[in-house]
């Protein structure tokens, strides 16, 4: 009988340090994230213990300056250990994505005292970020935003909500966006709020149909008070931090799709190996293996795609539109690849024995954050033939 079943992710790293790297994340994950994944998402168990360990083993630092504390990676290896992880936990995954987005604005755009005072804990200390810049009216439309500060000497009074705040209510520190001029873009600053900031709270977690060990909410500034000293780049600048956090953000979010996606498909090679029906296994059967061969190739094209993008990245070129366009397509891939993966199992695919359903749960989310995929096509047209005509 012919042997079927999944094989390990045959990946193209630059340097030897990189393969010991994922090694490394390899064995932390089948240790420690794997065999409790499927029982903590079920139970809406937050992983901090896990992020503590992440830290604490360099992970949550990668692509950031060895003088800070950050583990000084390409991004093209940063991205490969985020998909690793999130095939094992989606909400580790992601959760590592959105802690390196909200230390992004302090590493590129705050002063060198500002880095040095607060990013060796950022990035190595055991602490864990959120990013704080859409509300409850304003989403795609990012720059309508209301949440004020208002300078009083030299202090800024903080006052509005946040919404859909991945870590929102345990992180320890927000990159938080807020207006502090004019309408529009340009009246929009960056703070580094900490967590325990008087005056701010957070609403229960959202009830989420997947990733329900990610706590999501809604923040609220009550007259908080942030010293001048936790501004990130100038009054007026902003928007220009969050967009350029967004971008690189985005090419996170494209990795753990295609983790997610990879996970599925490995599930539904297994399966389909294992599963016997008219006397051989059900991977013999051609309209199934044309399933798994358009899946794998959806998964290899996403990578190629995302991985382009960092390379881009890291030569210090520009790759706004080859991250809108990795985040679409390697997003869209996930949700194509986990709902056939289901198809795939069968009955056995619709129930919680399998996570198979759970991979089709959490790759729907992927659609929507960091931009949606409506926005993502918005942002590469833009890059074709130029802004809409008004």
């Amino acid at each position: 009988m012919t042997q079927y079943g999944p094989r390990p992710v045959d990946r193209r790293l630059p340097t030897e340090e990189a393969r010991d790297l994922l090694t490394l994340v390899r064995d932390l994950v089948e240790r420690e994230i794997e065999p409790v994944a499927a029982e903590q998402e079920e139970a809406g168990r937050f992983p901090r213990d896990t992020f503590a360990l992440l830290s604490e083993s360099g992970l949550l630092s990668l692509p950031y300056a060895e003088e800070f504390g950050g583990g000084n990676q390409p991004y093209e290896v940063y991205l490969q250990v985020l998909e690793e992880l999130a095939a094992a936990r989606l909400t580790v995954g992601l959760g590592v994505s959105v802690h390196t987005l909200a230390c992004h604005a302090l590493a590129e755009f705050g002063t060198k005292e500002q880095r040095a005072a607060h990013l060796p804990a950022m990035l190595g200390g055991g602490l864990l970020g959120a990013y704080c810049l859409s509300e409850p009216a304003s989403g795609s439309d990012a720059a309508s935003l209301t949440t004020k500060a208002v300078r009083d000497g030299d202090t800024w009074v903080l006052d509005g909500s946040k919404a859909w705040i991945t870590h929102g209510g345990v992180a320890d520190f927000y990159t938080v966006l807020a207006r502090t001029g004019e309408k529009g873009a340009r009246g929009i600053t960056a703070f580094l709020v900490p967590g325990d900031a008087e005056g701010l709270t957070a609403a229960a977690p959202e009830r989420k149909m997947g990733m329900k060990g990610s706590p999501t909410a809604q923040l609220h500034f009550d007259g908080v008070r942030v010293p001048d000293a936790r501004r990130i780049g100038d009054e007026g600048q902003g928007f220009t931090v969050a967009l350029s956090a967004l971008d690189s953000g985005r090419l996170g979010i494209a990795a753990c799709a295609i983790g997610v996606a990879q996970a599925a498909l490995d599930e539904a090679l297994a399966y389909t190996a294992s599963r016997q029906q008219f006397g051989r296994p059900i991977a013999d059967f051609q309209g199934l293996r044309f399933m798994l061969a358009e899946m794998a190739t959806q998964i290899e094209a996403g990578r190629a795609l995302y991985l382009s993008a960092a390379r881009l990245k890291d030569a210090g070129r520009p790759f706004a539109k080859e991250a809108a366009m990795a985040k679409l397509f390697c997003t869209d891939a996930a949700m194509r690849v986990t709902t056939d993966a289901v198809q795939l199992l069968g009955g056995y695919g619709y129930t919680l024995d399998f996570p198979a359903e759970r991979y089709m749960r959490e790759a729907k989310v992927l659609q929507i954050v960091e931009g949606t995929n409506q926005i993502q096509r918005m942002v590469v047209a833009r890059h074709l033939v130029g802004p809409e005509s008004r």
